[in-house]
């Protein structure tokens, strides 16, 4: 079966005149080749619609906040920390005693990811020293370079532009079960699971999560307990799709002003598409920014929205008149 961008893209191909080339072992890689000669390629959920290094400054979250920062976009305090053998390399002391010294001026509880994935992989609330350190292993197991920042929590929005235009706007929720009064944590996320592919959501709940298993010990939780009718319970404090959450769509409330700093992050980034995530703390994304606080918690230039898709039919219109509109655009405009 080939993956959502790949079978989108072979699909509305022909609607412009194209056709496309899928390596066909893995369904991943693709080529786009248009009348005219023009070939463009797909990889994933990257399209050559955004020049490569843009794409790679956006890909590194230090490097991309660094920028943004001096942009003048707020961003979250925090700093770098390297897995042993980087930090040898690049003859850094920022490793892993560092980070447990530079907790205490950040304060707990903190969040912690991996500088180069996505997805949610690895992200965790620290809510203390052993904490922390398990997390930084666990992150450079697959990184060698992890960020610390402080905590703010607020509402999680992403909003994907194109070219100068806002695509589609949600507000993500973290993965939660809500309780029916006589089934388990476990039985209630399995039931989860189960809706997700009954409604063709490519999501897979890893049931062997730690963070799972620490959130609920935190809250007071195992995943034998049941919980009571109509009670709602988080089981992660990072907000992805892919990991399970749910999405609010806000597209046609987001506020102007909002949409504004979407698109102006994005053309001062490079990118002409890109995901940006931004973590409202104060008030919502159908207010004015001026009165609320908000921080950009990254931007992404390879947005996934076969999760998306799946939330319902509006959904899949609007990432489907996107995916046009992209493939217009890469037939006629040079790399």
């Amino acid at each position: 079966m080939l993956p959502y961008l790949t079978n989108l893209i072979k699909r509305l191909a022909p609607k412009v005149g194209a056709k496309v080339v899928i390596e066909p072992e893995w369904g991943i890689a693709a080529q786009i080749i248009y009348k005219n000669g023009t070939v463009r390629s797909l990889r994933m959920y990257s399209l050559d619609l955004n020049h490569i290094a843009s794409s790679d400054i956006a890909r590194d979250k230090d490097y991309a906040k660094f920028f943004m920062k001096k942009k003048g976009y707020p961003v979250a305090e925090g700093k770098t920390i390297f897995s042993d053998s980087w930090a040898d390399a690049i003859k850094s002391n920022r490793k892993i005693p560092y980070a447990v010294n530079y907790a205490n001026s950040l304060l707990y509880p903190l969040i912690i990811k991996p500088n180069s994935k996505s997805q949610g992989v690895d992200v965790s609330l620290v809510w203390n020293q052993k904490e922390l350190i398990v997390g930084l292993k666990e992150i450079f197991k697959g990184d060698r370079v992890a960020i610390m920042e402080k905590y703010l929590p607020g509402k999680d929005y992403r909003i994907v532009v194109l070219d100068k235009e806002i695509i589609s706007a949600y507000e993500r929720v973290a993965l939660s079960v809500t309780g029916d009064g006589k089934s388990s944590v476990l039985v209630l996320l399995k039931k989860k699971q189960k809706s997700f592919i009954l409604s063709g959501r490519d999501t897979r709940i890893n049931f062997d999560d730690r963070r799972i298993k620490l959130k609920l010990k935190k809250d007071r939780y195992s995943f034998g307990s049941i919980l009571p009718k109509g009670k709602k319970i988080f089981l992660l404090d990072n907000a992805n799709l892919s990991t399970g959450g749910d999405s609010i769509d806000v597209t046609n409330t987001i506020h102007p002003e909002f949409k504004k700093i979407a698109i102006n992050l994005t053309r001062d980034m490079g990118l002409r598409i890109s995901g940006v995530d931004i973590m409202v703390t104060k008030g919502n994304i159908t207010q004015n920014p001026s009165d609320c606080s908000y921080y950009i918690i990254e931007i992404n230039s390879a947005p996934g929205l076969d999760h998306y898709v799946a939330t319902g039919t509006k959904q899949k219109k609007i990432v489907e008149a996107m995916y046009l509109k992209v493939l217009k655009a890469l037939g006629r405009t040079p790399i």
